[in-house]
């Protein structure tokens, strides 16, 4: 089923999972007991990432067929253009086509490490608007979704650019969006104003992420695509005495973001998992209380 009518038919929120494929083969075990713990959960669909640079291409085809032929899952394969070239790409697609999996998200990617641009990285693809379009033009059956940033693209400082260039996505052929992670969620609803004068009409899905450790807070903020860290948020974290106490700060903010996310009767929420289960379940579990 395409992801597009799964939200379209929704009466209510749906949820999705985000995993990704691990490097050490003896780590497929412990994701394949996180996807098992949170299945009770009845994701309408879950989505599988790549590596850095499209370092884990392999990997991530392997794990999107696996989930999709034994758990029955509906998949959604992240593409990128690094390093891919419209041959490739179209194998990949036809792979998916026989495979049953007939969703994916179509990203540019960061630049690899050891290239000096992302001109020498992206080939046929220099943008993701490239690959929406050969995905449309070529494979018209494939359901096509797009990244989204509540906070600003860190490339694009014009704000207005940001939402022209996304909309060119949305009118070359993607169906829906699905955002950065953020912890604020005056900055999403901001985001679906902009998008909406914008002419922008398709579903936007926003991404949470609980914070569980005060180094994964750091890291956070420190990613190229970093979010920003609400005061009140980091004052909390800051002030725990450990990452248990971390974790339980940081499920709690979560579960107040998709609670009043629910309210204002969005079409869907996105996790993004780390592979693991543990921080899911309890946002569920708070949510149900």
């Amino acid at each position: 089923m395409l992801v597009k009518e799964i939200l379209n038919a929704a009466l209510k929120p749906v949820f999705s999972f985000e995993f990704f494929p691990p490097k050490k083969d003896e780590e497929w075990e412990t994701l394949f007991e996180t996807i098992s713990a949170l299945s009770p959960l009845n994701p309408s669909y879950v989505s599988v990432t790549y590596g850095a640079g499209g370092s884990t291409r392999s990997r991530t085809h392997n794990l999107v067929t696996k989930i999709q032929n034994e758990t029955g899952l509906t998949v959604v394969s992240h593409l990128t253009c690094i390093c891919s070239t419209e041959e490739e790409t179209g194998s990949i697609l036809q792979n998916y086509r026989e495979n049953g999996i007939n969703n994916v998200l179509a990203l540019r990617g960061d630049k690899p490490a050891g290239m000096a641009t992302l001109a020498e990285a992206t080939k046929d693809f220099p943008y993701a608007i490239d690959l929406v379009r050969f995905i449309k033009a070529n494979y018209s059956d494939i359901g096509v979704g797009v990244a989204g940033f509540p906070e600003g693209h860190p490339e694009t400082p014009n704000r207005l650019k940001e939402i022209e260039y996304l909309k060119e996505k949305v009118d070359a052929g993607a169906d829906y969006i699905v955002t950065q992670l953020f912890f604020d969620n005056r900055d999403y609803f901001d985001f679906v104003e902009r998008c909406a004068i914008g002419g922008i009409t398709v579903p936007i899905i926003p991404g949470i992420m609980p914070i569980t450790t005060r180094k994964g807070m750091i890291r956070m903020s420190e990613l190229a695509l970093g979010a920003r860290i609400p005061a009140p948020l980091m004052k909390k974290v800051l002030a725990a005495e450990n990452d248990t106490e971390v974790a339980s700060i940081g499920i709690e903010w979560a579960t107040r973001q998709v609670q009043e996310l629910i309210d204002h009767h969005i079409k869907g929420i996105h996790f993004y998992t780390l592979n693991m289960a543990d921080a899911t379940l309890r946002i569920f579990r708070n949510l149900h209380q």
